[in-house]
């Protein structure tokens, strides 16, 4: 029998996240919203003065005050908002401070391109400056970036055209979530099913292969039918990152993307090309998929379907703290530590409540204390959410307490690492424990399908958008039947012989949203890799690795991503984190492979 969902009043106290370290109450929220207006009128007023080192270093701190207040209304608001989604009151605080947000915004855009009005001479005056010390890296930053600044006049047509060139993606969107719809399935019982965008991958969860089947077959359907707008929608998407490339005089929309970060070109070809070598590894996992699932044959809409059947072990959120605590108890004491008061302190707000947010995630400012929101079910995937959002937190909170605030927030290329290290941490602890072989080979699969998910799946994701990017570059048109064929070759390639390929897998790539942001899907392959060598590290070699972890976790965003890493022992433009990674991935394999045997399945 399903348990009635409460209402968040009748959710226990302590299981609700504090949110004092923001705001003792949404009155004192409203005090400091009205507070904002006042800094706001000074920083404009910086407007045509920032030709001096002592000029913009009062503008950055102004804007470094002004930003925190802003992070501490929205982050608030924002919490107040997941907690219950049906809240009028939480819903019009978060729409007043996103509408400041914005004009916050505007209102600052004049200040980057004025800035880079001064001659390059002058700017490497000012960033060698002592009063621009606390803003060294900040400045260097803005000098490296200056070839591909334009105008302040150029800036703000292109600014201007930002929605215009948000459009393809607008279009995909409301074609996916607003106007596809699909056929009703039956099951293997004759029942009928709704086929939705947001049950899709539900379905093919499913232990009923009828039932992914024919909600596989149904939901391509509806792609297949509009697939000449989708092409159109991102071929759209495509040109507008090539044209603001050229527009920068950047080498491509790849280099562009990926030089926001000071990410070299290698990284990502070191990364296809590393995985690419080792996709023999993916093989025997599809052959072992096939195995487990007990096919003659094995499609695509098999690829989601649970392989080990009959698990029902639920974890109390007690025994889920001790799990996290163990697991991260290399990490040394004071992190442990930190991780026990988050737990006992009230950072996270632990089960789903009516009207809460979906999911999870980690949130915090450099004022307040890290907030996780989770919904948690007791299952072994709530246990390692809570520690992956944990390991957002501990670099939030370690990043915060080592650098000052603008410094504090860490780049996309590195926010997934510390997460992703946690989660490696508790189910290597876990398979050191497990006695048990089917809780083994359950163990042993959440492992296996976050690599398939996120070193391959998104190492072909991140191939796909190399070669649409380039056949454009080159004059081909980005036709449906190009990018079909594209894609359609990619998952041969990636999931090998043994993977019987319908008509219909062609037209996936039509409903992966990332694809609107170019160039972004790389990050969580290399991401995920660095954190799986990082905590091979820590396990093989104690003391010293977990040193230059804990160093990397509080450098924030002080540096380059790739220097930050590099730090912590990981080298991207090298294959070396990768092929670390992936011998992992082989050993998890080999191990799944045995414990199959020892099973007779």
């Amino acid at each position: 029998m399903t348990e009635r969902l409460k209402e968040r009043n009748e959710i226990e106290e302590t299981n609700k996240w504090d949110l004092t370290s923001l705001f003792e109450s949404d009155e004192a929220w409203e005090r400091a919203f009205g507070e904002t207006d006042g800094l706001l009128q000074e920083v404009m007023q910086c407007r045509g003065t920032l030709h001096t080192a002592g000029n913009i270093r009062h503008f950055m701190d102004l804007e470094i005050e002004l930003a925190r207040k802003m992070e501490n209304l929205f982050c608030y608001a924002n919490l107040r908002k997941s907690e219950d989604t049906r809240s009028e009151d939480a819903q019009i605080m978060y729409g007043r401070i996103m509408n400041k947000y914005v004009g916050m915004m505007t209102v600052l855009s004049f200040a980057e391109p004025e800035i880079l009005e001064n001659d390059e001479e002058h700017l490497k005056e000012m960033v060698n400056d002592p009063q621009l010390e606390p803003y060294r890296f900040n400045m260097e930053e803005k000098l490296r970036l200056k070839a591909h600044t334009l105008s302040a006049k150029e800036e703000r047509i292109l600014a201007g055209l930002g929605e215009v060139m948000a459009v393809p993606g607008e279009v995909s969107e409301n074609l996916m979530d607003a106007d596809l719809t699909f056929a009703p399935v039956r099951d293997g019982e004759g029942k009928e099913t709704e086929v939705t965008g947001s049950n899709y991958i539900l379905l093919q969860s499913s232990d009923d292969r009828t039932l992914r089947e024919a909600a596989f077959r149904s939901y391509y359907a509806s792609y297949k039918a509009h697939i000449h707008t989708f092409a159109s929608a991102y071929a759209g998407a495509v040109k507008a990152a090539c044209a603001e490339a050229s527009l920068r005089e950047y080498s491509s929309s790849r280099a562009m993307a990926m030089g926001a970060d000071n990410i070299p070109e290698e990284v990502y070809d070191n990364l296809v090309e590393t995985v690419r070598k080792h996709l023999p590894l993916m093989y025997r996992y599809v052959k072992l998929r096939k195995r487990l699932l007990g096919l003659d044959e094995i499609h695509y809409y098999d690829v989601y379907a649970p392989l080990v059947k009959g698990s029902e072990k639920r974890y109390t959120y007690e025994e889920a703290k001790r799990m996290v605590l163990e697991a991260v108890s290399v990490l040394g004491e004071d992190y442990r530590n930190k991780v026990e008061e988050g737990l006992s302190s009230r950072w996270v707000d632990v089960y789903p409540n009516k009207g809460k947010t979906s999911g999870a995630f980690s949130s915090g400012t450099y004022d307040s204390n890290p907030f996780i929101l989770t919904n948690y079910t007791g299952t072994l995937d709530s246990v390692s959410t809570l520690a992956h959002e944990m390991g957002h937190s501990m670099h939030t909170y370690t990043a915060s307490t080592h650098q000052p605030p603008q410094y504090a927030g860490y780049t996309l290329f590195v926010a997934e690492v510390a997460s992703t290290v946690n989660e490696n941490l508790l189910v290597d602890r876990l398979l050191e424990r497990t006695v048990d072989p089917k809780e083994r080979l359950i163990l042993l699969n959440q492992y296996l399908e976050g690599f398939k998910g996120t070193v391959f799946r998104q190492t072909m994701f991140a191939e796909f958008e190399m070669k649409a990017h380039r056949m454009y570059e080159q004059g081909e048109a980005l036709s449906p039947a190009a990018l079909n064929g594209l894609y359609l070759q990619l998952i041969k390639d990636y999931w090998g012989e043994d993977m019987v390929i319908d008509d219909e897998v062609q037209y996936e790539w039509a409903r992966i949203p990332h694809f609107y942001r170019p160039f972004y899907v790389y990050v969580y392959a290399t991401g995920f890799s660095s954190a799986a060598a990082i905590s091979e590290m820590i396990l093989r070699d104690g003391a010293p690795a977990v040193g230059r972890y804990l160093e990397f976790l509080g450098m924030g965003g002080s540096a380059y991503p790739l220097d930050e890493l590099n730090h912590a022992g990981v080298d991207l433009k090298t294959p070396a984190p990768i092929e670390t990674a992936l011998a992992k991935f082989e050993r998890l394999l080999e191990d799944a492979e045995k414990t199959a045997d020892r099973l007779g399945i």
